[in-house]
């Protein structure tokens, strides 16, 4: 316990993915052992970090500003900037005057002993280490997690990939991977405080192998067997890690949910070789195919970068074409942004942000179709929910509750009910006569 943080109000803003996410709780997990008091972002505080993302040239931006709005709200308050953007420009953000503490990936573990150092000694605090250069996977561990029936769970680190757009692996380091025994003990610590559904992740998930060789399968199987658990969905999966052994062990699992977000980038053949992706349009085909013969309709979800580098309008209409054919659950539409430091920011024929506006617009509305046909095939059906959380809303004038939860192919569902049911349902599971809103 370190006395001069006892009492601090913390607050803490997550910028960029679920294993930030996760980094986030278990530093709040950790603060909070320590005697802090954790509040919201938009309130006063004496302690604000920002766990930044450098995924693109706008997550940094935005990064920055949370950084710069921590110190309008409270001008005496110690500013901690933390993760992959710390990593990226740890240089440029030294000389930021209104930043008080830097802490790179691998080091949030350490964020309470920081923080009394800094309190102890109030000169500027880097905590950084050379993120390309160490095989130490970054032991935290997640107790209370913000959402009291679900959890991420950090099983991997680091990406060996190399894509031409992304810089993660500069941020986050080599590939490495937690023992499945500390996972294990993680998800058990979280069933006991009731939650009932774990989404295994990680920065690259399909490269999962602990140091005693154990596989993603047998991590799975092994979360599998923790009491109290009832769902477990797996983070973004490589394309390569779907094989019929792979199929096999999870369609055995009942507890795994057919939910899949199955990465992917582009449909055109040409664009994913300058992506340097591993893998072709048609490898990716058959990989979903055998996904929907191991599942009755699983969902099966993607991202999309529409205008990279020299995606030509012959080459953009190929991925459309091809997203037709794969008739996914849902796409995460992105445009292409320049990110400095990599090999897609000096690449000639970039696409100008018109057209990068316009393939956007065409995938949304592909995507927000396929994604109604697919709800709709549910309709009529009584499907389980696990109920997350409830909102009271005005109808009439008059105060009314709904109920809101996801399906195992996280289908969202809302249910109008009264406050008592409401109370009652949260974190539990209901069955609930499914109407989509497309049959509505």
């Amino acid at each position: 316990m370190y006395v001069n943080i006892l009492n601090k109000k913390v607050a803490v803003c997550t910028l960029g993915c679920k294993v930030n996410q996760y980094e986030s709780d278990s530093m709040m997990d950790i603060l909070k052992k320590n005697g802090c008091e954790i509040v919201p972002f938009s309130q006063f505080a004496d302690v604000y970090i920002v766990n930044t993302c450098s995924v693109t040239n706008m997550a940094e931006r935005k990064s920055r500003q949370m950084l710069h709005r921590a110190k309008k709200k409270n001008p005496e308050a110690v500013i901690v900037a933390a993760g992959c953007y710390v990593q990226a420009a740890e240089e440029a953000l030294a000389k930021d005057l209104g930043i008080d503490i830097l802490i790179g990936n691998n080091c949030k573990k350490d964020v309470a002993r920081i923080l009394s150092e800094y309190y102890e000694d109030t000169s500027m605090h880097e905590v950084v280490i050379d993120i390309n250069h160490t095989n130490e996977y970054e032991e935290m561990t997640l107790v209370k997690p913000n959402e009291r029936c679900r959890a991420y769970v950090k099983v991997q680190d680091g990406c060996n990939n190399f894509c031409t757009y992304c810089i993660i692996p500069y941020t986050r380091g080599r590939i490495r991977s937690r023992k499945l025994v500390d996972v294990v003990r993680e998800v058990e610590g979280l069933a006991v405080e009731g939650v009932q559904e774990v989404v295994i992740t990680g920065i690259n998930l399909s490269s999962y192998e602990d140091e005693d060789g154990a596989s993603l399968l047998m991590l799975l199987q092994a979360v599998a067997k923790v009491n109290g658990i009832k769902r477990i969905r797996m983070g973004s999966l490589e394309p390569r890690v779907i094989t019929e052994e792979f199929l096999d062990g999870i369609t055995a699992l009942d507890k795994v949910c057919p939910h899949f977000h199955l990465s992917l980038q582009s449909a055109c053949n040409e664009t994913l070789k300058r992506m340097n992706r591993k893998y072709t349009i048609e490898e990716y085909m058959e990989k979903c195919e055998m996904i929907r013969k191991a599942y009755d309709r699983p969902a099966i979800a993607t991202d999309v970068i529409v205008g990279f580098p020299g995606e030509t309008e012959e080459e953009f209409a190929t991925t459309v074409a091809n997203l037709e054919k794969l008739n996914l659950y849902e796409m995460h539409v992105f445009k292409y942004s320049k990110r400095s430091g990599t090999i897609a920011a000096t690449m000639e024929h970039q696409v100008s942000d018109a057209v990068k506006e316009k393939r956007s617009n065409v995938l949304l509305e592909l995507t927000a179709n396929q994604k109604a046909a697919f709800e709709a095939q549910f309709s009529g059906e009584l499907l389980p929910v696990l109920m997350e959380e409830y909102d009271c809303i005005d109808k009439d004038g008059k105060p009314a509750y709904v109920m809101k939860g996801h399906t195992d192919r996280y289908i969202l569902v809302k249910q109008e009910t009264t406050r008592e049911v409401c109370e009652q349902s949260v974190n539990t599971f209901v069955d609930i006569l499914y109407r989509s809103e497309k049959s509505k």
